[in-house]
């Protein structure tokens, strides 16, 4: 179970607090899809909350679309993500003995529910036939006033799946799918919702993508001396906001905290300066680099730099190719 940490004495509401801490275990996958959440009284009892404080956080995350309430069972995790494997002949399904159960399962179903055997191959074929038409065009997507996380799954994503991608801010997505008769929407499970909201009417599938949960970068957090002074510098300003809640919640005042994108020359400068340890992501590792090289004249100690090997979750990526029929 994911680890709450709620600094009563901070500036920011405890609400807040909790609710950006489940949302990024959820966008990590500490917390999987269909995973079911601790109930009220269990979360009261870890983070010391009043329930009706659990409860306004759990109504928030539901009217964000990333889980759903089911009456008398708890709150879960949303699947968004529904793995599909295509349809293969006899030979091919007898060496995969376990596609070949979930594919039975799936006919079972359908045929319960009245489908005769030639509409459920029929919905089958449609089904592969519109993923991979969706897959001859992709899409990154990002609400414009975090573009840079885009722009971070972008260079992530070229590197790995070798195709054309393009990036497309949130609120050009519907003008950018009315263009064209069948794409791929990619984006983070933070903007799911919205992305869907948008893709649905147009007939373009939205597949989320997990982000890195940064485990070994807490842990060097939470080790760190009382006092240190730490930066965190990233393309994203939203990555940069949700790591300082997060790891202000760890830390509370014990460590000095700082943060700055890579676009702002000054306050990166300033962390350059003052920062013991600079947490940054892989894009803006060399700006980082470049601006220590810069400023070396002037510092008693270079900072010790920390870069995250990756922004997006090796999984996610497996079955981003997956769905795009790349393996």
């Amino acid at each position: 179970m994911p680890q709450f940490n709620i600094q009563t004495d901070s500036d920011i509401p405890a609400s807040s607090q909790l609710f950006n801490q489940i949302l990024f275990a959820i966008a990590s996958r500490q917390y999987p899809p269909g995973h079911r959440l601790p109930s009220t009284r269990q979360l009261a009892m870890i983070t010391g909350l009043h329930r009706n404080t659990i409860s306004k956080v759990y109504r928030q995350l539901e009217d964000a679309g990333v889980v759903d309430a089911q009456a008398g069972s708890g709150i879960y995790v949303r699947d968004h993500i529904t793995e599909g494997n295509a349809l293969q002949q006899s030979p091919l399904l007898q060496q995969h003995p376990a596609a070949h159960r979930l594919i039975q399962q799936n006919v079972d179903e359908l045929l319960k529910q009245g489908c005769s055997l030639s509409l459920t191959r029929e919905l089958f074929l449609a089904e592969i036939d519109w993923r991979l038409r969706c897959s001859a065009q992709v899409l990154i997507t990002a609400p414009s006033h975090d573009l840079a996380a885009g722009e971070m799954m972008l260079q992530e994503l070229q590197k790995a799946l070798n195709i054309p991608i393009q990036l497309v801010p949130m609120e050009e997505l519907g003008q950018v799918l009315d263009q064209t008769r069948s794409s791929t929407v990619v984006t983070s499970r933070y903007f799911i919702h919205q992305a869907e909201a948008i893709a649905a009417p147009k007939s373009a599938r939205v597949i989320p993508i997990d982000i890195y949960d940064f485990e070994k970068e807490l842990k060097l957090v939470k080790d760190l001396p009382k006092g240190h002074h730490l930066g965190i510098v990233s393309l994203s300003a939203e990555t940069i906001g949700v790591a300082s809640i997060i790891i202000h919640s760890l830390r509370g005042e014990d460590i000095l905290l700082m943060g700055a994108a890579t676009t702002d020359a000054y306050k990166l400068d300033a962390i350059i300066r003052n920062a013991q340890t600079i947490i940054c992501d892989e894009p803006s590792h060399i700006p980082v680099k470049a601006a220590i090289l810069a400023a070396q004249d002037d510092l008693i100690r270079a900072p010790k730099i920390i870069a995250c090997e990756s922004f997006i979750v090796s999984k996610s990526i497996g079955l981003l190719k997956r769905e795009l029929g790349l393996e």
